[in-house]
């Protein structure tokens, strides 16, 4: 007999030869009658405990990898044959993928960082390379630090900035060793290529520290007026010091002075984080006591996230309205249990009273039935008997009557209980919906318009108080009703809650996001104009496609159209909001996907 070689007809051997040797089609036998009737060798099969324990171990630090890894779950749930091709696709993946070159991008960005590029600031540097350090992962980071390094690099160069200090080519040495100090008397380049003497140097230092004397240090030291006196009293007489000798003096006091702002501003620091500690200390027991609330737990432990960050005078008015709203929760939930209280123990007392009461109408009712029935076994005459069965009858009556009216008493105070406890539930519920109209919306954790309220009376504030600008811009998500039609409404919640995500992640600290209603929200940019903010949010509409929303296993791009308009001095917030959206349906109009700037009227 010939061995078959065609895959067709080995199959069809192996399925006659299952039947001939009457074997159980398993695949297991299948599989191992196969390859006796072929000649060839099975391949060792990986143990899937195993598999899943690789699985369950393997990185996800990549949108592609974390794909990679789901189809080696599902692959292990459902078909675990082909869990092995689903691994080496992930180890394929592996090989691919290069290390990042991180040294090469350090020392970009350390050269970029002392470049003098037009419109970024050593502070906005500052907050953007901060904002870029809170990726989650080593290729997010890399890849944001890439872009923060491109968009450097791309910027033009500042001409009003003096260009970084080179190192000298050489340095005198005194007999000591020291690097000796340059003369005095060099002359010292002043713009447009002049040289000044050191006189007008001297002057415009003596101005700077006097400035800084009289301007800048008080302002800082409100609570320490002392230190603040001694600021003026230095600048006084720096104002008046012309003399060598008098310029001594004032040197050795403002080093003097020095040294006591350093040990103040340490004091101050130790004072502020004991102060936080003790806060930390305070949450920590309120959120352990209160177990039954999670409207409770989850509002503490948003006070808590708070602490973390710097502080700062927006989070920490945000950290007042909470904590306010936590004390009248405490002091509500402080009165009902009291209030619940007073009448379980008013009920207790009269269910003991009526009781005691009852006891000894029974008890006498017992002795004078009793002392009757003696009377009735000694009479002797039937009419001698006559009015005892009156007397019993009048006792009977009568404890009938006592039964009666505790009766009734009994049935009041059950009334009265169950009032109390539907006042109880009505409170339970008022307060539940106290807490469903605080200021965080409870699904995506942003503000909601109460919040939003609160938060643009003190922005608004702010802005007309220094003369700074402050930006809205309200934004809808572009066919939102298509995801849930598509998905369903669990997705569209998923899918807002991705958005408010995404926008909180590329924010500033001090921006505010909230949810106006549906698929809208608001953003306040603080000392922002208009063409910072347009910029900022197209950056967010750029982030919103990188970061793919997955619903039912598809990816799924969100955008928004948003209408942006600066805040005019007193303007409401309904009057913003209505003028910036009119400028989200013109973006909306436009083709969707769009930012439209509404300016402020004439």
């Amino acid at each position: 007999m010939s061995v078959p070689s065609n895959p067709s007809e080995i199959a069809r051997e192996t399925l006659r030869q299952l039947a001939l040797r009457r074997v159980a089609p398993t695949p297991d036998n299948y599989r191992q009658l196969y390859h006796e009737i072929g000649g060839t060798t099975p391949e060792a099969d990986i143990p899937a405990p195993f598999l899943r324990r690789i699985a369950a171990r393997l990185p996800r630090d990549s949108a592609e990898r974390q794909r990679l890894a789901r189809d080696l779950d599902q692959a292990l749930a459902s078909d675990p044959l082909s869990a092995p091709a689903a691994l080496e696709c992930y180890l394929d993946n592996l090989k691919d993928s290069e290390a990042p070159a991180w040294n090469e991008l350090i020392a970009n960005l350390l050269r970029q960082w002392e470049g003098r590029q037009l419109g970024w600031t050593m502070a906005r540097k500052r907050e953007a390379l901060e904002r870029v350090l809170s990726a989650s992962d080593p290729s997010t980071l890399h890849a944001r630090l890439q872009g923060l390094l491109r968009g450097w690099s791309q910027a033009p160069i500042n001409p009003e900035l003096p260009a970084p200090e080179s190192p000298p080519a050489a340095q005198a040495t005194s007999s000591d060793g020291h690097a000796a100090a340059a003369p005095t008397n060099a002359p010292i380049p002043a713009r447009g290529g002049a040289t000044a003497g050191p006189e007008p140097l001297v002057e415009t230092l003596r101005g700077l520290l006097l400035q800084a004397l009289r301007d800048v240090i008080p302002a800082f030291l409100g609570g320490h007026p002392e230190l603040a006196d001694d600021a003026l009293l230095l600048a006084a007489g720096l104002d008046h010091a012309l003399a060598p000798d008098a310029l001594d003096r004032i040197s050795a006091q403002l080093r003097r002075f020095a040294h006591r702002l350093e040990m103040t501003a340490a004091d101050d620091a130790e004072i502020r984080d004991g102060l936080l500690e003790l806060l930390r200390l305070l949450l920590r027991n309120i959120d352990e006591l209160v177990l039954d609330d999670k409207w409770f737990s989850g509002q503490v432990e948003a006070l808590r996230e708070l602490l973390v960050t710097p502080p700062n005078p927006r989070l920490l008015d945000d950290a007042g309205r909470r904590l306010k709203e936590l004390i009248y929760k405490q002091s509500q939930l402080k009165h009902n249990m009291a209030e619940t209280q007073r009448q379980l123990r008013q009920m207790l007392a009269g269910f003991v009273d009526h009781l005691a009461r009852f006891a000894e109408s029974t008890g006498i009712y017992h002795d004078r039935i009793g002392s009757c029935a003696q009377r009735i076994a000694q009479a002797g005459d039937i009419n001698d008997i006559a009015p005892l069965l009156a007397e019993v009858m009048s006792e009977t009556r009568s404890m009938q009557d006592e039964t009666r009216r505790s009766r009734d008493e009994l049935a009041t105070a059950r009334a009265q209980a169950q009032a109390a406890q539907a006042r109880i539930e009505q409170l339970q519920r008022e307060l539940d919906e106290a807490s469903r109209q605080m200021r965080h919306d409870q699904l995506t954790g942003a503000l909601n318009r109460r919040g939003l309220e609160d938060m643009f009376r003190g922005e608004a504030a702010r802005a007309q108080r220094r003369g700074s600008a402050l930006a809205v811009a309200l934004l809808d998500i572009d066919n939102f009703k298509r995801i849930n039609d598509a998905y369903g409404h669990k997705a569209g919640d998923d899918a807002l809650v991705h958005l408010a995500g995404i926008i909180r992640q590329h924010l500033r600290p001090q921006d505010v996001l909230a949810r106006f209603g549906g698929e809208e929200f608001v953003i306040l940019l603080p000392d922002t104009d208009h063409n910072d903010a347009c910029q900022t949010l197209v950056r967010l509409q750029r982030e919103l496609t990188r970061n793919f929303f997955m619903a039912d296993q598809q990816k799924v791009v969100i955008t928004f159209s948003a209408g942006l308009t600066p805040l005019a001095a007193g303007e409401s917030l309904e009057t913003t909001l209505k003028r910036a959206d009119a400028a989200m349906y013109d973006a909306k109009r436009a083709g969707r996907n769009r930012v439209v700037v509404a300016p402020l009227p004439r």
